[in-house]
């Protein structure tokens, strides 16, 4: 799906849901690149790849509504300028939601930019991006979401760096009603990703590869039009195994957010006025 500034990107499994990090052939299906996205190592590694000829993308099995997720990530390596390492959670049809991480390639010894979005009924436009304080190419870092029925959280490592609340008493749409399913890719958008497209792929470089492991969720599994859940709607129902359906920002979590908000955050599509010349959005008064 393609918001203004890309496509897309999330995560999400198992009956208040206890999903073992490890066995990913369990929780996901390669689905596109020809052979270039595989499940490793006892099934304990999934990596996608990307050269001139195509990329590569898995999905989960299930379909989720609500949900705590973690997922470790280790970035296309060196010069990945003009890839995108795409992560998220997203429903079907014309009014979907959806739930964004995008990691943008760079020349080599620049930073990565983490591109995160929200869509609800279709309606995106919530742009936020960051730079991150540690090399996402060197290692394998968490990247979170909590998703309950009055936040979003973007975590990384278990510092939040963006909320999204529910506003719908102002008449901001959430993400509630839509189970959505985890998709991730790896891709060439060399027309946008680095630098507005001045940077181009160097194919010379290919094949890119992302990889992933320790996947491993806390979630209402959607099946057959019913919920895991008994009652993933209610926050009062949150009980000790399901504690995030009710979980929010405690004040150490907001102090973190705060630091990485003041840091790292290098757009924001509550500050630019220019691209919305009749106001901002609603939500942005009270973010």
């Amino acid at each position: 799906m393609a918001s203004t500034f890309s496509r897309s990107l999330a995560l999400v499994s198992f009956y208040i849901v206890v999903c073992a990090a490890g066995n990913l052939n369990q929780d996901f299906q390669l689905t596109w690149g020809d052979g270039r996205a595989k499940i490793l190592n006892n099934e304990n590694l999934l990596t996608l790849s990307l050269d001139k000829a195509s990329g590569s993308g898995f999905q989960s099995k299930n379909e989720y509504l609500y949900g705590k997720i973690d997922m470790q990530l280790k970035l296309v390596p060196g010069n990945s300028a003009g890839t995108v390492t795409a992560y998220y959670l997203s429903s079907k049809g014309s009014t979907w939601d959806e739930i964004d991480f995008e990691f943008l390639g760079n020349l080599s010894g620049d930073p990565y930019i983490l591109h995160t979005n929200v869509f609800s009924q279709g309606k995106g436009n919530r742009e936020q991006q960051f730079y991150l304080w540690f090399d996402p190419t060197a290692d394998f870092h968490t990247y979170s979401i909590l998703w309950n029925p009055q936040r979003i959280v973007f975590s990384v490592d278990g510092t939040p760096i963006r909320e999204f609340k529910n506003l719908e008493s102002i008449g901001v749409p959430f993400p509630k009603s839509q189970p959505m399913r985890i998709y991730s890719s790896l891709w060439n958008a060399d027309d946008w990703a680095t630098r507005g497209g001045l940077i181009k792929t160097d194919w010379s470089k290919a094949p890119f590869t992302a990889s992933y492991r320790n996947f491993n969720a806390n979630a209402c599994v959607w099946n057959s039009g019913k919920s895991s859940c008994k009652s993933n709607s209610s926050p009062s129902s949150a009980s000790p195994t399901n504690a995030w359906l009710s979980q929010e920002l405690d004040s150490t979590a907001q102090q973190r957010l705060r630091w990485v908000q003041k840091n790292y955050l290098i757009y924001n599509y509550c500050t630019d006025n220019k691209r919305f010349p009749q106001g901002l959005p609603l939500e942005c008064k009270h973010s």
